[in-house]
């Protein structure tokens, strides 16, 4: 018998207790095997190989993401699903859908809407981009130039309309 964190236990749960978690560790199976009603276990050979948990990153939706950063836009302009879907020519309930991540945008009905919020395309989909990588755990380093950003600033607040 050994002692291990104040109680006394057996080799074999030393042995696990002890383990390196990085490093593969072996686990044999064991089966009853009853000889002259005496039941004994016997080893069966090796079960599997346990390996480390890896880490699970949350499963990303694209759409969900889009119309995260639609919503996010259009709210932080001030404005209201009508408006937007008006200049947009795409109907309320449908632009609803897509902010809300329910319907799949077009490539042109996302460059429609971006021309109605007054936005690049290309801005919105970069932000998409960042909020993806986030979610994956993958930290991007931020190459938009400067005046770029400043150039669709909102007017009022001088705030980039597309940033994280």
């Amino acid at each position: 018998m050994y002692e291990l964190q104040g109680r006394k236990v057996g080799p074999r749960i030393k042995q696990i207790f002890e383990m390196d978690l990085g490093a593969k560790a072996k686990f044999m199976v064991k089966q009853p095997v009853t000889v002259n009603g005496v039941v004994r276990w016997r080893d069966m050979g090796e079960a599997h190989t346990v390996q480390p948990e890896k880490e699970e990153h949350k499963m990303v939706v694209l759409r969900h993401e889009i119309g995260d950063v639609l919503r996010d836009v259009r709210q932080r302009q001030g404005r209201t699903l009508r408006e937007v879907s008006h200049s947009a020519r795409v109907s309320l309930g449908y632009l609803s859908e897509v902010e809300r991540g329910q319907k799949e945008a077009s490539s042109e009905l996302l460059s429609s809407i971006c021309v109605a919020l007054e936005i690049p395309l290309s801005l919105m989909l970069r932000e998409v981009s960042e909020r993806v990588a986030l979610a994956e755990g993958i930290a991007i380093p931020d190459t938009v130039p400067t005046d770029m950003a400043n150039e669709f600033a909102d007017k009022a607040t001088g705030k980039p309309l597309a940033s994280v």
